[in-house]
Formats: structure tokens, sequence, C-alpha cells
């Protein structure tokens, strides 16, 4: 592979200018000492490709339509806080349903349903969207965040409920259908100009081997509860291995990607899995997923990391969190090369009691032992949050931004939400989606909102791409040695550099984002 390096070249053009910079001024000293007049200064040199779209940001940024084409075009790295299952919009899985011989319900917030379809109630998802067109757009609106409002008939109380509610709604259409989704994952992330996605999904096995310990008593006797699970995990990771090699084979069937060499478009998207738990559930149950995505992380290189999900404010997941914090603990010291994002923060005040918002980021990072922050958003209010920060910036626990989620769920944004005070305390943070589908959004619109609401300059952003790739679980070492400089091995074009990318993962996709700028800033 021959590597062209922007630094390098840039390098030494700064040299070349350097060495005429040096004969100019040797040449006037000469002159001057022959009485001559003095030379005449330099040109200047003309703004650097990074510069010039800088200025054409700043240029635009009140504009948003022109902010939007702009955003869209520029490479965004990773999307590191997504749901495999919330990414699919509605439409999506309305066309899952019509496949499967699937139902929607004729409530005032109608559901996908199985059969029969000719029960009271419900309708045949064949053809629903020339069949019967009000019920399938009320099915959209019902399935997403579209056209919400709360004030509606039949429409939940808020935007938190109505959100989680989209789950259990559409969940009946994905069963199965696991390829699909992640090939529409792949779709729409190159559509948005990201080349990772690191998503939450389960695999079949894992959700399985949790449920059979459904009626285990808990005792808080975390190496007994490990003794129990242990046996049935290398099966259940065998079991997974074959799910996951069947699903993105058919991802790759439905996107055309096996006769592409080099791959490209979707195609080339690179997705990494996260394995998590469900914190609403009963401990017993919670303890075994985790201890089966561990052993899932530790054995598949897909898996990258665990993670822990559903809302944060439900009476178990309060009640639990502090338990929670410490299965991670345990198992991280049975399995410690697996990382962690956490959920954690979800919150703000109203939605939960004063006592709720004091600690639940500080245990995430200090007892769990969290590599990122998926929220983060109720820092302000916790104990000790300064303490936090720092300790957050010294160890570089990223903060997972999701803008319009926490406005949708949470009420929480523009000037309250707490992504100045991450910045300003030096914690890395990364922009993300949630889950766009259920949202309606992609990570273009996050980075617009930023831009607009959050006062991010063209500079911040790049540098928010670019943390999403550091800050990733993808395997390997770093192709930064620092913010500003490469590892030695590719401080220039070579066979060095070529090996070094080839033997890391997370190294090859910064590698791939400097050359995706490269491109986009000579275009500006």
């Amino acid at each position: 592979m021959q590597i062209t390096l922007r630094w390098w070249h840039a390098g030494a053009g700064e040299m070349m200018i350097g060495v005429k910079r040096l004969a100019g001024a040797a040449l006037g000293v000469l002159l001057l000492t022959a009485g001559a007049a003095a030379a005449e200064p330099a040109p200047r040199p003309a703004p650097s490709p990074e510069a010039r779209t800088a200025a054409r940001f700043d240029a635009i940024v009140k504009d948003r339509a022109q902010l939007r084409l702009f955003l869209r075009a520029m490479p965004k790295g990773g999307d590191l806080h997504n749901h495999l299952s919330g990414a699919a919009y509605a439409e999506d899985f309305l066309a899952w349903a019509d496949e499967g011989g699937l139902c929607v319900t004729t409530d005032v917030l109608p559901a996908i349903a199985t059969g029969p379809c000719d029960a009271p109630g419900k309708v045949s998802a064949k053809g629903l969207a020339t069949a019967d067109t009000a019920l399938y757009n009320r099915a959209i609106n019902a399935l997403s965040m579209r056209s919400y409002d709360p004030g509606a008939d039949g429409a939940m109380a808020s935007g938190h409920d109505q959100f989680f509610a989209t789950f259990g709604r559409f969940g009946a259409a994905g069963d199965g259908k696991l390829g699909a989704m992640l090939a529409v994952a792949r779709e729409y992330a190159a559509g948005d100009t990201v080349d990772y996605v690191e998503t939450s999904v389960n695999p079949t096995a894992m959700s399985d081997l949790a449920w059979s310990f459904k009626d285990a008593p808990w005792t808080d006797d975390f190496a007994g509860a490990l003794a129990a699970v242990k046996p049935k995990l290398p099966a259940m990771v065998a079991q997974a291995r074959q799910e996951f090699d069947a699903a993105e084979a058919d991802a790759d069937r439905r996107q055309g990607c096996l006769a592409q060499k080099p791959r490209t478009g979707p195609c080339a998207v690179v997705l990494g899995y996260q394995a998590f738990a469900g914190r609403i559930l009963k401990p017993s149950v919670v303890f075994a997923q985790l201890a089966s995505a561990f052993a899932l992380a530790q054995g598949d290189p897909r898996f990258v990391g665990v993670n822990i999900v559903a809302p944060e404010d439900h009476p178990v997941s309060l009640a639990d969190y502090r338990l929670h914090m410490r299965m991670f603990q345990f198992l991280h010291a049975q399995y410690p090369d697996v990382k962690l994002s956490l959920h954690a923060g979800e919150l703000t005040l109203g939605l939960v009691t004063p006592r709720e918002l004091r600690f639940h980021v500080r245990e995430a990072v200090e007892t769990a032992g969290a590599s990122r922050i998926g929220h983060g958003v109720d820092i302000a209010y916790e104990d000790g949050a300064q303490a936090t920060l720092a300790r957050m910036a010294r160890d570089k626990v990223a903060v997972e931004i999701n803008l319009t989620s926490n406005d949708v769920i949470l009420g929480v944004k523009g000037a309250d939400h707490p992504l100045a005070l991450y910045r300003k305390a030096g914690v890395p943070f990364v922009l993300s989606t949630d889950d766009e589908g259920v949202s309606r959004i992609d990570l273009t619109n996050e980075y617009l909102r930023a831009a607009t609401e959050q006062g991010l300059t063209y500079a911040d952003l790049k540098a928010a791409a670019r943390a999403s790739l550091e800050y990733s679980f993808l395997p390997g070492p770093s192709l930064w040695a620092s913010p500003r400089a490469p590892v030695a091995a590719c401080a220039r074009p070579g066979a060095a550099c070529d090996r070094f990318l080839a033997g890391s993962r997370k190294a090859a996709a910064q590698w791939r984002l400097e050359r995706e700028f490269e491109a986009f800033e000579a275009g500006r």
C-alpha cells in the first residue's frame, strides 16, 4: 500500500519555505553590505486547506441549509453510541413486517404484532402503505418520535415515555432480521459519511442463557453466580459466532458486497458490537447477561465492549444501580481486557429525586471502571462532580454526547446541556446518535446541533470526529502519538507505516479518516 501522509508533506513544505527564507535573508545581507536597497518581504503563504475549510464553516454557520450540506459531506469517523434496534427507521420495521406476514394493530398508537391478522383490531402489514395510508402514517408516528405531540389524543405524557415505548411497538418486526438490521445500519452510516459504527446488540444465544437464570435466587455471591454461569459460556460464544457469521453474510448479500474488492459505500462501513445487560431485570438475569457479555467480548473480536441499557430512571434501575456497578467491578477483574461503555447519568432534575442525581457517573467511573460514559447528563448535580470531571480528563474517559436524545427524553438542551462543562474540564467527548431511527435523525444532525446550539467550531468538530476513533474500542494501537503527531512508524511514508496500519484496526480506521479529511478540505 502506498502511503502519502499530509502531515509529512506539510512538514517538508514548511522545511522548503524555511530554506528559501534563509536564502533570501542571506542575499539581503549581501545587498545591504553592497549598499543596495533591501529586498522586498517574501509573500505571505496561502492559507492551508484546513484554514480555508474553517473559514468556509464560519461563513455559513448561521445558514442552516448550507451548514447541513457542509456537515453531511464532512468526514465524521465513528458513531460510538448506537443501538442497533433503534437505528432502523419505522419504515424499515414496517417493510420487514410486510415481508414477514406480520400485522399492524389499529389502536390510536399502532404497533406491529404477530398474527392472525384478521383478528379484531389488527390488519395485515402487507401493502399497508397503499392499502391504508392513514394507518401507515399513524404507525410511523407511533413507532418513532415523528410528529410527536404530548397533548394529542392517545399520545404519551412525555417524550421520555414515547421514546422508550416505541421499542415494544416495533420489536416483533426485528425478530429474525439481524442481517437486515446490520445492512440498514451500514447504509445510513455510509450516506452520512460515517466509517465506523459501534452498536449495541445481543446474540440470541446470550439472551437465552441469561433467561435460564430468571428463577435463580440472588445472594450477592458474585463468585458463586459466575461459577453457575461459566460452564454454559463456551457453547453460548460458539452459537453467537455462528449467528453473527450468518447475519453478516446476509447483510453482505443484501448490499452486494461479496463482489466488491475493495469494498465501497455501505460495504466499507465497519461495525463493532457491544453486548449488554438490561438494567430493569432481576439481578440473577442481569449478572448472567453481563457474564455472557464479558465472555463474548473476550471470545469474539467483533464484540468490542460491554454496556448496560434501559431507562436509568426505572425503579429497578435506580434501586439496583450500585449493585450493577459492583457486578461490573467483579467481572472486569475476571476479564481485565474487556472495554466498558456505560450508560450513566441519563437523568435530570425532576425526572428523579435529587438523591438519585448524586452519584451515577462517579460510580460508573470509579467502581465499574468505565472507559467511556454514555450521556452523563446529570454530572452537574453529582457530589464531587469536579473531582469526577478531573478524573475523566486525566484517565481519558470520554463522554458520548447525544444532543437530540437528551432533548427528546430529558428535555435538556442548549445552555442547560453539560457539554460545555465537560469541555472546560478537558474531558474527551464524541458526538453520537443514540437511536437515530427512533429520533429520526442522523449524525450530521448532531454535528449541526453542536455547531448551532453549543457553539462548536470547525476545529472542534474535526477534533470530535478524530476522537470518535481514538476512543473507539477498535483493537490495536492508535495512529497518534500526540494530538498533532503520528506514531514514529508513520512519521513518514514507507514499509514501517504499512506494517503498523496492517496490524491495527484502529490505526487503519484513523488513517482512512485522515485521507477523507484531506479530500474534503481540498474541495472547500
